[in-house]
């Protein structure tokens, strides 16, 4: 999975800083946690609540996490298979051959996957898996994340371009009345990091609420979302991670939050050496290599879902282009980090000095 907040140090920030509110005293609360397997998403997961919340019903919440995380963990798995379970493997695997029957939550994610293809302009694409598959070749030929791949083991603008060639959206068929799922391309297939995590976390934040949840935390694998706010109506308190893993200071930036979702795509925590260059893990689709406008996007908006897509999407965008798609989705505040360093956000963000 994609995202790439820190998770150790937002679990310090997002969840033991108090808030201070117009140049007040820092508050302290009492916090209650529970960390969920790092089985589900490959990551570790933590629900933390404030105020009244008693051992009893965090119990409760943490079991709900587990059953949701676990659940669309198999659902989206495009490596392994699970008994009983149709998932987004199985309909990889019958490319070409025949509509495979699935749950109805797996027909209503990647229809919901096709309307995000359009409002990111492909930016976000489900059907890029015949590319990703390549570069996920080559990390693993480099031994994973920071390791070092020889140049001819690269990908080449020929395989990628024949890669290309099969990653139209129009190959998904989705039978809504029948729930099945079908990709007419037998080349083709599905790969779902962009969206699947946080489509996940807007689940299970409306699952949490609907038990009553309040003044509630998510951090599952760095995607962030909130349930109400600090007791008093005090804001949740954060910070995005310095790309520079170089900087004295390990956060670019500090902010503010109220109930919403926080996202990050960056390129410093997954990526290999090959020659002089280091090669991340967002690929544009543009030029089928890793995007190359900036070291990090965050995007903070209602719908995880929406914020995990866009944070693909403008990352493989300029600022001009990201800015002008923002304002037109409306409802959406961003962060920008450039290579340099330089911060650029929307005015929606209540950054803290």
């Amino acid at each position: 999975m994609k995202k790439t907040i820190s998770l150790i140090l937002l679990l310090s920030l997002l969840f033991t800083l108090g808030a201070c509110r117009d140049g007040g005293e820092k508050t302290e609360y009492e916090t209650r946690h529970r960390t969920i397997s790092s089985v589900y998403f490959n990551t570790y997961s933590a629900i933390y609540t404030y105020a009244d919340t008693d051992d009893t019903k965090i119990e409760a919440y943490a079991q709900i996490c587990d059953e949701v995380l676990s659940y669309y963990h198999e659902l989206f798995d495009i490596y392994f298979e699970y008994s009983g379970v149709n998932n987004i493997r199985t309909v990889n695997q019958n490319a070409g051959k025949s509509a495979v029957t699935v749950d109805r939550a797996l027909v209503d994610f990647l229809l919901y996957c096709k309307e995000l293809y359009t409002l990111t302009e492909g930016k976000t694409n489900v059907m890029l898996g015949s590319v990703l598959t390549l570069w996920h070749d080559a990390r693993e030929a480099a031994e994973g994340d920071f390791g070092y791949l020889s140049p001819e083991l690269l990908p080449t603008a020929q395989e990628l371009e024949a890669a290309n060639a099969h990653t139209s959206i129009d190959a998904l068929i989705i039978d809504e009345e029948a729930c099945t799922v079908y990709i007419a391309d037998p080349e083709a297939s599905l790969d779902v990091g962009a969206i699947a995590k946080g489509y996940t976390v807007n689940i299970l934040r409306d699952r949490l609420k609907a038990e009553g949840a309040d003044a509630v935390a998510l951090n599952i694998g760095g995607n962030i979302a909130t349930i109400g706010l600090k007791p008093g109506g005090e804001s949740w308190v954060t910070g995005i991670t310095n790309p520079d893993k170089t900087a004295e200071d390990s956060l670019a930036c500090r902010l503010e939050l109220g109930e919403v979702s926080l996202v990050t795509s960056g390129d410093y925590e997954r990526y290999f050496i090959s020659g002089d260059r280091r090669y991340h893990h967002i690929i544009d689709p543009a030029t089928l290599m890793p995007a190359d406008y900036f070291s990090s996007v965050s995007i903070i908006t209602e719908n995880s879902g929406l914020a995990d897509a866009l944070s693909t999407a403008l990352f493989c965008m300029s600022y001009e282009e990201g800015l002008a798609l923002a304002e037109r989705i409306g409802g959406v505040e961003v962060i920008w980090i450039f290579d340099d360093g330089t911060i650029k956000h929307t005015e929606g963000i209540h950054m803290l000095s």
